[in-house]
């Protein structure tokens, strides 16, 4: 789906992306992670040409992006940004329909995208549909900017740091939203962090960043497992990592089928933290596992988290 080849950019003779190379798969939600100045947000927006890379190729589903205007582009590609970059005078509708318009879709289509996105983010289209940006909370306009970045229903979506700036609880939520839509959709994304966290709930692939270049490219549970270096060992933390491997871990994976027992059920796909966090809350060391409809499926122990 994207290829990055070798690709550098330098600015006054100083390289902030070096010589390199990245292949995201269709559907896969990659995390381009590291710390403040390590080349991620460059990177990404290389991919849609906001910044032109001085050397190397970029590829989305075969093409050089070379070969097509940047507008054009853009145009195919989602974008998400930190401030999400609402248009302060424009309704929450006319917000999401930006790109539909620059592309002439037809009136109808436009309203009918409108409405199903909103519906998809959780967003009441008779509450919402007229409202201004100022009238909503932080969360909501981090909602219609990603609802906005999927109007066109591009291919790709790129998101850069787009829940840094809310609270945690905030945070908290649109992580599960975008993790939601990520698997009703199966779009393909690209997500730039420096929280690690964040970048272990999120991930299908992370690739940890560090001047310019890419030390490691591994699922969550291989990064943590198998880092490739001190670097990667030290970023993603030495500390709390029996946590942080929970986390990775999911419910479904040491359930006991067949068992039951007393409490409120624990989703399937939830992790095995969650898992932890709940037994705890509970004050049992066993808890009712269900499936996506809810149907009973079996049991997790405390001591399965740890086998």
């Amino acid at each position: 789906m994207i290829e990055l080849d070798r690709v550098t950019k330098r600015y006054d003779g100083r390289s902030v992306v070096d010589d390199l190379s990245l292949t995201i798969r269709s559907g896969e939600l990659c995390v381009l992670l590291g710390s403040s100045g390590c080349g991620k947000s460059t990177t990404l927006r290389m991919i849609n040409r906001l910044v032109t890379a001085d050397a190397g190729t970029i590829r989305v589903d075969g093409k050089d992006i070379i070969a097509f205007a940047p507008e054009v582009l853009r145009r195919r590609i989602g974008y998400a940004i930190q401030s999400t970059g609402l248009f302060p005078h424009w309704t929450v509708a006319d917000n999401i329909a930006t790109v539909p318009r620059l592309l002439d879709w037809p009136g109808p289509r436009i309203a009918a995208r409108v409405k199903e996105l909103l519906e998809l983010f959780r967003l009441d289209p008779a509450a919402y549909r007229g409202k201004y940006p100022h009238q909503l909370s932080g969360g909501e306009q981090q909602r219609v900017g990603v609802a906005r970045a999927l109007a066109a229903d591009p291919e790709l979506l790129l998101m850069d740091e787009p829940f840094a700036a809310v609270d945690p609880i905030t945070r908290d939520a649109l992580q599960s939203e975008l993790l939601r839509i990520h698997r009703a959709t199966g779009k393909t994304i690209v997500f730039v962090t420096h929280d690690i966290e964040e970048a272990l709930r999120l991930a299908t692939l992370i690739a940890v960043m560090d001047q310019g270049h890419i030390v490691q490219s591994a699922t969550p549970l291989d990064l943590l497992e198998h880092p490739a270096s001190d670097f990667v060992r030290d970023f993603v933390g030495r500390q709390g990592l029996g946590l942080k491997l929970l986390s990775v871990r999911r419910v479904a994976e040491r359930v006991r089928r067949g068992e039951s027992a007393p409490g409120e059920s624990l989703p399937q796909e939830a992790s095995l933290r969650d898992a932890l966090s709940a037994m705890t809350a509970q004050r049992t060391d066993r808890l009712p596992v269900a499936d996506p409809a809810g149907r009973p499926i079996g049991i997790i122990t405390l001591a399965d988290l740890v086998r």
